[in-house]
């Protein structure tokens, strides 16, 4: 009989696949994941624990992430894909309407416009000069899902990788912001980092489905 030498995944990147070395320069767990939320966002009470963490977080992949944030990601990158400017600039237009997303759209939109710096040397490209043009002018306020869209795309790294990262690295921002100020062991961290991985995968396919015939943003709320 063969023993059985790996019967769980050890690492995020076991569950979700590695990602595309560049992907490290687009973002980092302090750029993606979007802390200092208010009590009460998504629904939930203030984190106290590891398990009021572990709740927020499903909230979080069931409220925003999966129905909001990675359609937003997939839409941003076909649209920059295709130079489609004026369509980028209405779809960050659109997120404005996104109920799910009002809690973090300070911190969004602080980062993006952050992240864009490390756009700029691209300037000549016309879809990325508009957009800045368009934040620069108050048309458009560069949220930092759809900033990430257009950097994989302008680097032309794979999407689905992409998204692997974002969820990976906003995940663990969470988790590490809680940390400290909860106690948390550093076993229980990475146990409720591979909890949130594992169900991942599904929400990758959805958004990536979606994408394929109308790269839309789901769940538009008044």
């Amino acid at each position: 009989m063969i023993a059985e030498t790996h019967l769980a995944p050890r690492s995020p990147g076991e569950l979700l696949g590695d990602a595309h070395p560049l992907l490290e320069q687009l973002g980092s767990t302090d750029d993606l994941a979007l802390t200092g939320l208010p009590p009460g966002a998504i629904g939930l009470q203030r984190v106290t624990d590891l398990t009021s963490l572990r709740g927020f977080l499903g909230a979080y992949q069931e409220q925003v992430l999966v129905p909001v944030e990675l359609p937003a990601i997939v839409s941003a990158y076909h649209h920059a894909s295709r130079g489609e400017a004026r369509e980028l600039i209405a779809l960050d237009t659109s997120l404005r309407a996104q109920v799910a997303i009002k809690p973090f759209a300070v911190a969004s939109c602080r980062v993006g416009q952050r992240q864009l710096c490390r756009l700029r040397p691209m300037r000549d490209q016309r879809l990325v000069k508009r957009y800045l043009a368009a934040i620069e002018a108050g048309e458009a306020l560069g949220w930092h899902t759809l900033v990430y869209g257009v950097s994989l795309a302008m680097f032309s790294l794979p999407l689905r990788q992409g998204l692997q990262n974002y969820i990976e690295q906003t995940v663990r921002g969470f988790i590490q912001s809680s940390a400290k100020s909860l106690r948390l062991r550093e076993a229980d961290c990475t146990a409720l980092l591979l909890e949130q991985a594992a169900q991942m995968p599904a929400g990758i396919a959805s958004a990536l489905d979606k994408g394929k015939s109308a790269p839309v943003i789901a769940g538009a709320g008044a």
